[in-house]
């Protein structure tokens, strides 16, 4: 398993973050990228760049058999397939092994198992791990769902067994609406993920969305804590924090003791994270799914525990053993990621491709900005509008709202429109700052200040 080269099958922020861990071992670094990449930082900083197709991703970013021919011309020994794109998907994973090199992730089966939601909660099941009430297994047929929901009880929702990112999913009150949504979610389900199988599962309402952040070498596993992600706009993350400013030591050491029996119970190899819905009223949390790769938030836990995730999911795919044990993993301070997209929040949050044509990134102690802009950087239409995450980290989270907010002032990104006014609106919030939120908190909130504020879920 061992290996001194990885080709890097994924683009910006992500790709610059891997290069850099993967420099700071040794290897070499082959930069996979489309056309529209050709100038991007990611194939500046490379050792070496190879492109893989034109700009739309499904003709390169989503091309296995282009991948796979890059990665063997270029002698790469190992792929690392980020977050998005093809990460989660066990055709390339086993692509990749077949032709001889190593996937910096899980295994194949692994990943099917997990990725399917409907698998994923029965093997949280049988791990002892609590899931949200829902179908025992996938719907077929609106009686058959009709059935699922009197077991259940209203409100429910539907969900796409696989894929992820919101889509796929119909929140129903009742048979007339289940009747007459089920059949969208499934045709939206297969045009998103190839996969048309849908599941039910009851609706939590005002319930917070807290995931743990796992490792594993395919013998143990650990966790390095939590991160609240509650924030979500249209079911995507804009906010996330880690711990949990929710849940209190007895819950935490409860949850993150569950995601490791699950990890541990499938022989989880590489980073990943298991998501929960956590009801506050009950203190009770429920398991919703897995997303077997390294995630866009994983910088809160490393600033809050040390690791670098990165690296460690680096040196597990080249045959070593988890780098610290459970009782080394520390938990200290509080860390805020803010998600700076190329969006404009007073028109519905419409993507703004263009020039970068002023860049200032603030600096100081507990600060990071993860991004791969540079002046004259031009933004692509083709992918997601994310432009870099600005993370902060302080002794506790009222010290690290303060650098957070400072950080966001000391921001610029000039020659695109961009989310950073609606970070610094909602960490000026009163109920934010209390940590009082939930998944729907930032839709109500956006549609209370669309007015006010100039930032909103309507467009002009």
């Amino acid at each position: 398993m061992s290996f001194d080269s990885i080709l890097i099958a994924n683009r910006g922020e992500i790709a610059l973050r891997i290069n850099r861990a993967a420099k700071s071992l040794g290897l070499k670094v082959i930069q996979a990228h489309s056309k529209a990449d050709a100038d991007s930082l990611p194939v500046r900083l490379a050792d070496q760049a190879v492109e893989i197709g034109p700009p739309q991703a499904a003709k390169s970013y989503l091309a296995i058999p282009n991948i796979i021919e890059a990665a063997k011309a270029s002698g790469a020994g190992a792929v690392h397939p980020g977050y998005g794109f093809l990460a989660e998907n066990a055709e390339f994973a086993a692509a990749v092994e077949a032709a001889g090199m190593v996937f910096v992730g899980p295994k194949p089966e692994t990943i099917a198992t997990m990725g399917d939601k409907v698998k994923a909660r029965e093997a949280a099941a049988a791990a002892g791990v609590p899931v949200v009430p829902g179908s025992e297994g996938r719907i077929d047929g609106l009686e058959a769902a009709k059935a699922a929901a009197a077991a259940i009880g209203y409100p429910l929702l539907i969900k796409a067994s696989a894929g992820g990112g919101g889509r796929g999913i119909r929140i129903v009150r009742s048979d007339d609406e289940l009747a007459q949504q089920l059949s969208t979610a499934q045709g939206e389900a297969k045009a998103a993920f190839g996969d048309g199988g849908v599941y039910l599962e009851a609706f939590i309402d005002r319930a917070r969305h807290v995931e743990v952040q796992i490792l594993g070498d395919g013998q143990d596993a650990i966790h390095a804590y939590e991160r609240e992600c509650s924030l979500q706009r249209r079911r995507q993350k804009v906010w996330e924090e880690a711990p949990s400013p929710s849940l209190d030591e007895a819950t935490r050491e409860e949850l993150c003791a569950s995601a490791v029996r699950l990890a541990r119970h499938v022989g989880y190899r590489g980073a990943g994270t298991l998501e929960y819905l956590y009801d506050e009223n009950r203190r009770a949390f429920y398991f919703i799914e897995m997303n077997t790769r390294i995630q866009v938030e994983h910088p809160v836990s490393e600033m809050v525990t040390g690791l670098d995730l990165v690296a460690a999911m680096i040196e597990i795919a080249r045959g070593k053993p988890l780098p610290v044990t459970q009782d080394q993993v520390r938990l200290s301070g509080h860390a805020i990621e803010c998600r700076i997209n190329a969006e404009d929040p007073a028109r519905n949050f419409m993507p703004g491709p263009g020039t970068i044509s002023g860049l200032r990134v603030p600096e100081g102690p507990g600060l990071r900005f993860d991004s791969h802009l540079f002046e004259g950087y031009l933004v692509p239409p083709f992918y997601d509008s994310l432009l870099g995450k600005l993370i902060v980290h302080g002794s506790d989270r009222t010290e690290a709202l303060a650098r957070l907010t400072g950080a966001l002032d000391g921001l610029a990104v000039e020659g695109v429109p961009t989310t950073r006014a609606l970070h610094q609106a909602l960490a000026a919030d009163p109920e934010v700052r209390a940590g009082r939120f939930d998944t729907n908190f930032l839709e109500r909130w956006l549609e209370e200040r669309a007015a006010t504020l100039g930032i909103g879920a309507k467009g002009d």
